[in-house]
């Protein structure tokens, strides 16, 4: 019953972010790398799947994923503030904020990404936000860290770089998911 349930999990936050086959997704961060590589596969061969690392570390991990989950991705090692794609280039963007480095973004930083992340976007594309959450469950004690009472960084930043639309979708076994539309 354990690993059904385990399986399941696996799969909640890649079916939340919505990235589905034959799409250009861009992934900004790498703070679960299962997470990441999870996501980049789903694009398939149809797609095509660029993942933003902070530093080398960061894009080590994202590479071991991708190959472990048999995904083919373009991982760089760039600030998420400046991208380096042409307006329009991707379908949806997904920025993994469930680590405390990612979680606790200055507001100034958070815009300028969320801004970058609306320019690359094509019209009609999606921003989807990945937070740790506040556990719940019979055994969540044990699976995650409690962060309990901390606000979605997702719905109100999103509002102000731009997008619409912008809500909070889901709390999920220690996850939050934000998205908003361009």
């Amino acid at each position: 019953m354990f690993f059904l349930r385990k399986s399941k999990l696996e799969r909640l936050p890649v079916a939340m972010t919505g990235v589905r086959m034959g799409e250009r997704a861009l992934q900004l961060g790498v703070a679960d790398p299962s997470l990441v590589g999870a996501i980049a596969a789903k694009v398939g061969l149809s797609g095509h799947a660029v993942i933003i690392a902070g530093d080398d570390r960061e894009a080590a991990q994202a590479r071991v994923a991708a190959e472990k989950a048999g995904a083919l991705v373009d991982v760089q090692t760039r600030s998420n503030t400046a991208l380096p794609f042409d307006s329009d280039s991707f379908d949806v963007v997904v920025l993994h904020a469930t680590s405390d480095a990612h979680g606790s973004l200055q507001a100034g930083t958070l815009i300028a990404t969320l801004r970058e992340g609306h320019r690359v976007l094509r019209t009609g594309g999606r921003f989807v936000i990945v937070e740790g959450g506040s556990p719940h469950g019979t055994f969540a004690f044990l699976r995650f860290k409690p962060r309990l009472g901390e606000p979605a960084i997702g719905v109100e930043a999103m509002s102000t770089a731009g997008f619409r639309a912008a809500r909070l979708l889901a709390k999920n076994e220690g996850y939050r998911f934000s998205e908003g539309l361009k």
